[in-house]
């Protein structure tokens, strides 16, 4: 296996584990703690529900590995991902957001160094691939904590991420 292939499956596998197997996962784990309204529920009138983190998620990861890193049309509607105050159950969102890191995954799958190193626009941004898949992997676990936290603090649990050996 050459440098480049392994650097590109060290990125793939970092990818697959932040996004899909640790966040994605927490996701899943969160939901279960909420009713299908509570998803919906914003405490206050300048912060977002869980359900419109969750959309917000998805079209992030969209835009920006999607569209920016692998040149897919940018379908994206941002402000409707904040001002939603409904349209989908829980499972409509699990499926929603599992099927865009699916979408992700295939695209860093098939990148090529070249595209790692390109310049892409996304956004306003001009950014290399590089940076874009790290932005998402940033901005994604930013928002678990979120989710994580509005978990925590509304059912006054503990979510139980960690093994207890960890310690």
């Amino acid at each position: 296996m050459t440098t480049e292939e392994k650097l590109l499956n060290t990125l793939t596998t970092e990818f697959d584990r932040r996004v899909y197997d640790e966040g994605f996962a927490r996701i899943q784990k969160c939901l279960t703690y909420f009713s299908e309204e509570e998803v919906w529920q914003r405490p206050n009138e300048n912060t977002v529900s869980i359900a419109n983190l969750i959309l917000h998620l998805s079209g992030n990861v969209r835009q920006w590995i999607c569209a920016g890193l692998g040149g897919q049309p940018d379908v994206r509607q941002r402000d409707l991902e904040f001002s939603a105050t409904g349209g989908y159950t829980k499972e409509e969102l699990i499926v929603k957001i599992e099927q865009t890191i699916k979408d992700a995954q295939a695209v860093i799958k098939q990148s090529t160094v070249e595209d790692l190193i390109a310049i892409k626009k996304v956004q306003v941004y001009e950014e290399s691939g590089m940076s874009i898949v790290v932005h998402v992997i940033e901005h994604f676990s930013y928002h678990i904590g979120q989710i994580t936290y509005a978990t925590k603090a509304k059912k006054n649990i503990d979510t139980q991420y960690y093994p207890e050996d960890l310690g």
